[in-house]
């Protein structure tokens, strides 16, 4: 059966196979991600959840199948391709540097410079702080990530993503190490930006 056209869908997968070292881990998988809601992907250890999540979002580029962005085949050089094309994925491991500030690690290698050449430390946290505030944490900017709880260092990834102005936002297992009131917290976050 033909599924009817839905122009509320940004991002898919149609027929995708992945193996490695001769074990195929994806056969024939197919998604579609739709824009103003919140898609999940259930299954067991070893199902092969991350491993579509890291095609989508460009860390694999060997596989089958096709992935579409707005319904044009796409081929992620690399994860930083995928960014540029409004694609951020949210490792199970969070990708951020503890000795630098949150505003540092929101825009690591995007930094603003001011006119002399230098950092813009005033401009990068003010922006920082917005989208801080935006997502309700209330910690500075210049907060070291090393002081931060797991579910903080959650949210600075939301709002690192955020700031490169990402269209689809991939969590790979997001509550696994945080307490169940940070996984309320999370979830009521993402239902906001699900708006």
């Amino acid at each position: 059966m033909v599924s009817p056209a839905n122009d509320n869908i940004v991002l898919q997968a149609k027929g995708v196979h992945k193996s490695f070292g001769g074990i195929e881990v994806l056969q024939d998988v197919s998604i579609e991600i739709q824009a103003g809601k919140v898609n999940t992907i259930v299954g067991e250890n070893g199902a092969g959840k991350s491993t579509i999540m890291k095609i989508l979002s460009g860390v694999y580029q060997d596989y089958e199948g096709q992935v579409l962005l707005d319904g044009r085949q796409v081929v992620f050089s690399n994860p930083r391709a995928a960014q540029k094309m409004g694609i951020a994925m949210i490792h199970q491991e969070l990708n951020l540097i503890p000795y630098l500030s949150v505003a540092e690690n929101m825009f690591l290698g995007r930094e603003f410079v001011n006119l002399a050449g230098l950092i813009d430390y005033r401009r990068m946290n003010h922006e920082a702080e917005i989208l801080l505030d935006k997502l309700n944490l209330q910690i500075a900017p210049t907060a070291l990530v090393c002081d931060l709880r797991v579910g903080q260092r959650q949210i600075v990834e939301i709002a690192k993503a955020l700031s490169q102005e990402a269209r689809v936002i991939i969590m790979d297992e997001p509550t696994s190490a945080i307490s169940e009131r940070e996984v309320d917290v999370l979830f009521g976050l993402i239902r906001s930006l699900a708006l």
